[in-house]
């Protein structure tokens, strides 16, 4: 079985899927690994500079920003990276996941319902933060200012929406308790297995 972990930016659904593995349960994370997959797949690569009409590997990485600043203002663009790039991080968990020997496994996305990833997966769990929370977060972690934060934010999934399409809701504020609610969810997946 294969649960899907979800959440705007800055929702902390790195931290969400931390508890997860203490309880052995294997995570696929698709950004890192669509990142690894932008700088090692020569099909990708020379897609990603075809679509971009340039060569975003000067230095044979790529140029995040360069195409982050390309795409940002472009949703044609974003589409044809994302058509390109997406396919590839599916098959990647789906080998991934078949050679997992645990009960469920669970792939993380920030954006599994606009990626179409929410169709490898059987339950979906979006992780929420009020707002200011997550903005506060991101500044902090990324090193980015309020107003790129609001920007992305405002680029995702309408967060009513993404709590409509899923499953379990885990709300990740600083006043809640997450552990209990990963426990539950944990258990509600084991019981529908062993039934």
């Amino acid at each position: 079985m294969k649960l899907g972990v979800t959440g705007g930016i800055g929702s902390g659904k790195t931290s969400v899927c931390r508890v997860f593995g203490v309880l052995g349960i294997p995570v696929f994370s698709a950004d890192p690994e669509a990142a690894i997959i932008m700088n090692t797949d020569p099909d990708v690569i020379n897609g990603i500079n075809d679509i971009s009409g340039r060569n975003l590997y000067p230095d044979g990485i790529l140029n995040k920003e360069e195409l982050a600043s390309l795409i940002f203002h472009d949703p044609e663009l974003l589409k044809k990276v994302n058509s390109l790039v997406h396919p590839v991080v599916f098959d990647h968990f789906r080998i991934w996941a078949d050679k997992q020997t645990t009960p469920y496994v669970i792939m993380e996305a920030a954006i599994l319902f606009e990626s179409g990833a929410s169709k490898l997966v059987d339950r979906v769990a979006t992780v929420v933060a009020p707002v200011e929370e997550r903005i506060n977060r991101v500044i902090i972690r990324n090193r980015l200012t309020r107003e790129q934060v609001t920007d992305r934010i405002k680029n995702q999934m309408d967060e009513e929406e993404r709590i409509r399409l899923s499953d379990y809701v885990i709300n990740n504020s600083e006043n809640e308790m997450i552990i209990p609610v990963i426990l539950g969810i944990h258990e509600d997946i084991m019981t529908h297995l062993n039934s």
